[in-house]
């Protein structure tokens, strides 16, 4: 790593701070991603993009670069419980199903292309001095004008920076796994049982993800969760697993601000309620894009925390509709009568509920 000073030190080589880095570099700024893991980073995650995803992943310029082995397309969300069904068609450009490291593998090529340096390094601090920020890793500590944290739902950035608020709630996790089989459709279906909902997305021709929700009542073993859905365990029959499972959670996580001086959080780091709607990564890749875009202004005025004003109402404005989408659909997965009275509705008068999805999920 050269010891110049940088517009901007990202923590984390996930998906929102890779599209960050991908999106600041376009914009000409000199972006650093320090990542601990050996890429492509792989996590436990639905591995569905809804449409705003997918056209934030086209404005990226990313969509090319998918493998189309571990790729497939999403035109539909079908909720599933025992004979209730619903399907709803995606809006246009539809959704993808991708495996988490073919998205990490293109995310980090696109990154370097645009001409981000991407270090593998664990930051295990930060300072501010002057007119920069430190962060302190493996790799030697390097300067930037603003610090992008953007290390996940547990971020010690955050927790460093005193901007850490406890959730309020049940706590909830979820677990994933792979199974060769060919996908049955080209859908992601949310089947729900007793205690949790079941998440398959097609991630390939040949491959489909398998994640469950749940929150923490007994047994918690991908296989005890599997048996609470003995229609997609019949699915499921016969085929390999081809991935351990892999978890995350808790879910639920809480900032009292996304800004400080010379620091933002971003991604999980900024805040998330739950995987419940699938909408993580949309809202990843655009809080991203928004930022990048802003920043340069930032930078001008000194990366004060003024200055970054404006992110957080951009953060805001994405995040408050996502909140309030996935508590709607939280509430349908605690109330069994409510939830099979809002299935025979939405299979009844598909329309007006793909409408209000449209809204949704963009």
């Amino acid at each position: 790593m050269s010891g110049s000073l940088r517009d901007a030190v990202v923590v984390g080589g996930g998906p929102a701070g890779l599209a960050f880095a991908i999106a600041a570099a376009r914009r000409g700024l000199s972006v650093t991603v320090l990542e601990k893991r050996e890429g492509p980073v792989d996590k436990a995650c639905g591995e569905g993009i809804l449409p705003a995803g997918v056209r934030a992943l086209a404005t990226l310029g990313v969509t090319g670069r998918l493998d189309p082995e571990h790729a497939a397309a999403i035109r539909e969300i079908r909720w599933i419980e025992r004979r209730d069904a619903a399907r709803l068609r995606l809006p246009e450009p539809g959704g993808l199903g991708v495996r988490r490291t073919a998205l990490s593998a293109a995310l980090s090529a696109r990154a370097r292309e645009a001409g981000a340096e991407l270090v593998q390094a664990e930051v295990h601090g930060h300072r501010r001095e002057g007119d920069r920020m430190w962060a302190l890793s493996s790799a030697g500590d390097v300067a930037g004008k603003v610090l992008v944290a953007a290390d996940g739902l547990a971020s010690a950035v955050r927790r460093r920076e005193g901007l850490e608020l406890p959730a309020s709630g049940p706590a909830r996790y979820g677990v994933r796994r792979h199974f060769a089989v060919p996908p049955w459709a080209e859908a992601v279906e949310v089947h729900f049982g007793p205690g949790a909902e079941a998440y398959v997305t097609p991630v390939g021709a040949q491959r489909v993800c398998v994640a469950f929700l749940f929150e923490r009542q007994g047994p918690v073993e991908f296989e005890a969760l599997l048996a609470r859905f003995p229609a997609l365990a019949h699915l499921l029959e016969g085929a390999s697993a081809i991935t351990a499972p892999r978890g995350a959670g808790p879910l639920a996580r809480r900032a009292r601000a996304r800004i400080a001086d010379r620091l933002v959080l971003l991604g999980d780091a900024a805040g998330y309620l739950d995987a419940v709607t699938g909408e993580g990564l949309s809202l990843a890749f655009g809080c991203a894009i928004e930022l990048a875009a802003l920043l340069p202004a930032a930078l001008g005025e000194g990366a004060t925390r003024a200055a970054l004003a404006p992110y957080e109402r951009a953060w805001r404005r994405r995040f408050v509709p996502y909140w309030a989408w996935t508590r709607i659909v939280l509430g349908l997965t605690r109330r069994p009568a409510l939830r099979h009275r809002m299935l025979a509705l939405a299979a009844s008068r598909p329309a007006a509920f793909e409408r209000a999805v449209r809204l949704a999920v963009g």
